[in-house]
């Protein structure tokens, strides 16, 4: 076994190993139990102060969601407004312009929703300014945001019989100060120890070796690109992302953000065990997102250590793999691993070019944000198993002629037509989308040409880019196909209305569900209980989740990346 295999197996564990703690570290945080980071209370109490909110006032899963929503539409109008006039704002010594108008639309959506999808190149498309109250500023709200969402959830499911679910602004700062800082401050110094730059410079004027000058964009990088990952947000600095040296300069570093990516999903799923007390359906859960995972890492890794086929043709040694689109101080196997933990979660980074694995990696990449549930964005991850899980307990209730129950809490028809709902509007925006897009590729050509073409690779490859583009925004990822050229008005408000969608839709429908089953009166579980916490559940709950991916996305996935396959081999 090489040193690269080696290397990946040992981020998968130590992921694994840490997450274990840091989940009962979590449920403890939203529990209000005592944790060494409570000397921060007096910073939080302050805030809720000057704010006037009451932190321990309980909400209805309806107010809830207005306090979610309402804090959601007052940073979008607050992103448009600096992105917009970013030009004429401090913190600009490279002189970037401000972006256009469906540009800042986009990028603004993006973010909010904590996808990032990015449409412009970070060095020239953003002022340090704008970099640190958008962007950072959105990597942090965002990622809280959904794990307070949870957090309500995570009560919901605790409670025998309740109205409340908890209050959001206290799970808002309490995700903020007490999970997501303290772990930012860790991974940026790290970085800072590696090379990242860390400072409001402009671009360094250097020589190369071959002895042309070339700038090189510095700022506060260090400060971003921790919380980028630690969110599942995925914004680039840098327009290449994770394979900029500067963003990702040494094998460690480039170990620590992968890890970063997935500790706090996987977390997560350790949290809900330790908050209700139900340790082993947590690991049940565990236990088939990390399948899923281990499935999509080995076949990415065998097809990107394995090289491309046209070019051993040609009678070139491809020892090293497939290394088109790749860094070669990472290689193909770190490149396979972080492609796959970027895309079982909404996180979106690269450390190499998505568009340049080999088509069935391409196809697993697709894939994992297509079921958008192994892992998942930090706290909304759980919250789309969920919707599958109630789905899962009310087909197996009749299956097995018992009632469906999950938690003591009856699944009736409310509860089902929700999960259904949310199940199926993800693939409903991706196919959408995508047969929009190709209706004007193949029939208005002077439309796509107008906006610049769309497509550097037309036939498989070139669906494959559309597909993947909505398929990005659908599950708040943010990474690409970048042969696609998509900063055009048709591109920057198709997908930003497949952001908002695919954001507020789950979130809504995850809480209702929750909520509702809440207000139920408490069943105690006797011998006709359907039991959600063995090996047989998973299974069955793993079964839906593929089968409804597979019938939804099959047809599509054979037009772009299965058919390329076929055409190469």
């Amino acid at each position: 076994m090489n040193t690269e295999l080696l290397g990946s197996i040992a981020q998968i564990v130590l992921m694994v190993v840490l997450a274990y703690p840091l989940g009962k570290y979590i449920a403890k945080v939203y529990k209000g139990e005592k944790t060494c980071l409570d000397f921060i209370a007096p910073v939080e109490r302050w805030i809720f102060k000057l704010c006037g909110i009451d932190p321990n006032v309980e909400m209805s899963w309806k107010s809830f969601l207005k306090a979610l929503l309402t804090i959601n539409l007052f940073w979008f109008f607050w992103g448009m407004f600096l992105l917009y006039f970013q030009q004429y704002l401090p913190l600009n010594p490279d002189g970037n312009a401000s972006q256009s108008s469906h540009l800042s639309f986009n990028t603004c959506i993006s973010f909010m929703v904590n996808c990032n999808l990015q449409h412009y190149s970070g060095e020239s498309g953003l002022t340090y300014f704008t970099q640190l109250f958008v962007i950072m500023l959105f990597q942090f709200i965002t990622a809280a945001t959904g794990m307070a969402a949870l957090g309500g959830v995570f009560k919901a499911m605790a409670s025998k019989s309740t109205h409340t679910i908890g209050n959001f602004w206290n799970l808002l700062m309490k995700s903020s100060t007490r999970i997501l800082l303290p772990l930012a401050l860790v991974v940026g110094f790290i970085l800072i120890i590696e090379g990242t730059p860390m400072g409001f410079d402009g671009k360094m004027k250097l020589t190369t070796l071959e002895g042309q000058e070339q700038l090189v964009s510095q700022g506060p990088a260090a400060a971003i690109i921790p919380i980028k990952q630690l969110g599942t947000n995925g914004g680039g600095y840098y327009g290449v992302n994770s394979s900029h040296p500067l963003e990702n300069p040494t094998y460690l570093t480039n170990m620590v953000e992968c890890w970063s990516i997935l500790i706090l999903p996987m977390a997560m799923v350790f949290a809900l065990g330790f908050y209700l007390k139900r340790k082993k359906l947590a690991y049940s859960i565990f236990g088939v997102m990390l399948f899923a995972y281990l499935v999509s890492v080995g076949i990415n890794t065998y097809y990107e250590t394995k090289g491309n086929p046209m070019i051993s043709a040609m009678g070139i040694d491809q020892q090293a793999g497939a290394m088109e689109g790749k860094e070669t101080r990472l290689g193909p196997a770190a490149t396979a691993l972080w492609s796959c933990t970027t895309t079982v979660t909404s996180n979106g980074s690269v450390n190499g070019m998505h568009d340049s694995t080999m088509p069935l990696s391409g196809m697993m990449e697709m894939l994992n944000m297509q079921i958008n549930t192994w892992f998942g964005g930090v706290g909304v991850g759980f919250m789309n198993y969920y919707a599958f899980l109630i789905i899962a307990v009310f087909i197996s209730g009749l299956m097995v002629g018992r009632t469906p129950e999950f938690l003591g809490k009856k699944v009736e028809a409310r509860e089902m037509k929700i999960a259904t709902i949310v199940a199926l509007a993800h693939p409903f925006v991706i196919l959408i989308g995508t047969a929009v897009a190709c209706y004007y590729w193949v029939y208005n050509p002077a439309f796509v040409e107008a906006e610049g073409g769309w497509l550097n690779n037309p036939g498989f490859h070139g669906f494959s880019e559309m597909l993947y583009e909505y398929t990005s925004a659908s599950a708040n990822n943010g990474s690409g196909f970048e042969g696609l050229g998509d900063n055009t008005y048709f591109w920057n408000f198709t997908t930003g209305l497949a952001l908002i969608i695919s954001r507020y839709l789950p979130i809504v429908g995850q809480v209702a569900i929750a909520g509702l089953l809440a207000q139920k009166k408490y069943i105690p579980e006797s011998a006709g209980t359907l039991k959600t916490d063995t090996a047989t559940f998973a299974v069955m709950t793993f079964s839906v989740i593929f089968i409804v991916a597979a019938l939804s996305f099959f047809p599509a996935l054979t037009l772009g990346p299965i058919a390329e396959y076929f055409s190469i081999y």
